[in-house]
């Protein structure tokens, strides 16, 4: 059988191979014909594929690898390690459209090790369709990879629980988890102090869960995006095996503010439980200290695509005073209109007319996109924001990101979650500019910070007028954010007498932003905090909300 498989992938064809935790599907990344036709069959436009290479020196080869990237990939973990590609690597230009790193990992299994030699490196995808669980079951993988896979390689080894492969990068010379699963679970994070038993259930995207053991929080793998009722009875099954793995029996369970969500939902289902409902953001501040072992308050930067906030709007763009007691919400980034609502986080553009409308009012700039716009669409959105219908007010740093990549003419739609915020940072073309851009910084009536970015905007179009570049208003939107961010986090120290700060949400996965505006806050004297073995995105939320929920508890008794 295996002599088999090497042909077929030879030969151009998907084979669907069992590993440790699932299903891979499997293809030669050199050849064109078969990851076009794996990217139609399994639905997965533009997204990038993960590689499996059978030696550290071939890997070598396709990209650069420092130090602390080759105990990554080594590491008896073997997670998949981002990369920064070789322009020589002889890979189809299908592995990563558009992105300037591989993910790259090592073979852990003999078979694995068996079916890559005749190979340079094998795509290895996990066997699922958009949005669903990794396939693990022999049945169900046979039955739902008929239409995908042209053969199938089985072991007679059961996958008693499923675990996706975890995906590691280096940040400012440490490892930064950015998916946790196998090889990272379940190992504890250790807590400052003993909690009583909690579950937490995380949220919508890249959801996980947590349990609470005494000093110790136990999250598990990586369960997915909860979109589905196979997402949702996987959660069941993994939230069952943690359960008795640990011998945990929770005293309470706590969920996200989001009432819609589908963990919510989940919470509450757990009849007996009693429930506690915690601020996404709130989660994301507590998650990084918890990490941390710190339970001292601290200045939290909390920038992703979406979350409620306690006053009814979507956050996204947070600077929050605080700790797992209590928070408060200090800056924010200026809310504008998300048109269409979720519609906005598929199509960048929307977002670009957004500020554009309230960077510039109804005399638009004469710049491409607003060329390239259906006019009807235009109007259509204008008087949806003017009055307030289907735009909620968001102060979203992720969406702030999808604005200027829309603006510049990168992405005006997207065909996974973050790719136009990715492709701005991908554009990137040098390490420094000679000005900034420029930003406000003013109190609202509630006495929060508001960063007003509109100037920000105004520059960015002015740039596109002028004729600059998409590397060089990449790199200065980058720089600028940073540097307003630091100023920011410099006024909320003098006002709380507070020297750390806790960076925490998706967009802390971009490595140019967050190395830049970590230098920036220690050369002001701050401390920072940054994730490393719990991700910055929301596969790290559940942390945040156990230690929250789990002090709420300790404190009533």
């Amino acid at each position: 059988p295996l002599q088999v498989a090497v042909e077929l992938l030879k030969a151009g064809h998907i084979v669907a191979v069992k590993g440790l935790g699932g299903f891979h599907l499997a293809a030669d990344a050199v050849n064109d014909a078969a990851l076009e036709a794996l990217r139609a069959r399994k639905g997965r436009d533009e997204k990038p594929f993960a590689l499996m290479v059978g030696r550290l020196q071939q890997v070598q080869q396709l990209a650069w690898v420092d130090e602390v990237e080759q105990r990554l990939l080594t590491g008896s973990e073997r997670p998949i390690v981002l990369l920064r590609r070789r322009p020589q690597a002889q890979l189809s230009s299908l592995v990563a459209p558009r992105n300037r790193y591989l993910g790259i990992m090592l073979p852990y299994t003999p078979l694995h090790h068996l079916l890559l030699e005749p190979f340079t490196a094998l795509v290895m995808t996990s066997a699922n369709f958009s949005d669903e669980p990794i396939l693990y079951r022999d049945d169900e993988a046979l039955e739902r990879l008929g239409t995908v896979a042209d053969a199938f390689l089985l072991h007679n080894r059961r996958i008693y629980v499923r675990a996706d492969d975890s995906i590691a990068r280096v940040m400012a010379g440490k490892a930064l988890l950015i998916r946790r699963a196998r090889g990272f679970v379940p190992r504890p994070v250790l807590l400052p102090a003993e909690l009583p038993p909690v579950l937490a259930v995380g949220a919508e995207l890249k959801n996980t869960l947590c349990l609470v053991r005494r000093d110790r929080a136990f999250l598990s793998q990586h369960i997915g995006d909860l979109k589905n009722a196979e997402a949702l009875a996987s959660l069941q099954q993994i939230r069952d095996h943690l359960q008795a793995v640990l011998d945990v029996q929770p005293r309470a369970v706590a969920h996200d503010l989001h009432p819609d969500y589908l963990s919510t939902r989940f919470a509450e289902s757990l009849d007996g439980l009693p429930r506690m409902a915690v601020q996404h953001h709130h989660a994301h501040l507590v998650s990084c200290l918890a990490e941390h072992g710190r339970s001292d308050a601290a200045i939290g930067v909390i920038f992703d695509g979406i979350g409620l906030g306690d006053d009814g709007t979507v956050w996204g763009g947070e600077f929050l005073v605080g700790d797992a007691r209590d928070y408060r919400r200090a800056a924010h980034l200026l809310p504008v209109p998300m048109p269409g609502g979720d519609a906005a986080t598929r199509e960048p553009w929307r977002m670009a007319v957004s500020w554009l409308q309230t960077a510039f009012g109804d005399d638009w700039p004469d710049i491409p996109l607003v060329h390239s716009l259906d006019k009807g669409e235009v109007r259509l959105l204008q008087q949806m924001m003017a009055r307030g219908l289907n735009s909620p007010m968001t102060s979203s740093c992720g969406r702030l990101f999808d604005a200027v990549a829309a603006l510049c003419g990168l992405r005006d739609r997207v065909s996974y979650e973050g790719q136009a915020a990715l492709e701005l940072e991908m554009a990137i073309d040098r390490e420094e500019v000679e000005h900034l851009y420029a930003w406000t910084l003013r109190e609202d009536e509630s006495e929060s910070l508001q960063l007003d970015v509109r100037p920000l905007i105004r520059g960015v179009v002015d740039d596109i007028l002028v004729g600059s570049g998409a590397g060089e208003i990449a790199c200065r939107f980058h720089l600028s954010l940073a540097q307003a961010v630091t100023d920011v986090c410099v006024r909320l120290s003098s006002r709380t007498g507070l020297k750390t700060v806790a960076l925490s949400g998706g967009v802390f996965q971009n490595r140019f932003l967050t190395e830049a505006l970590s230098g920036l806050l220690a050369s002001r004297g701050l401390e920072v905090l940054r994730h490393s073995l719990v991700p910055p995105n929301d596969g790290g939320l559940a942390l945040g909300q156990a230690v929250i929920a789990g002090t709420r508890l300790k404190n009533e008794r």
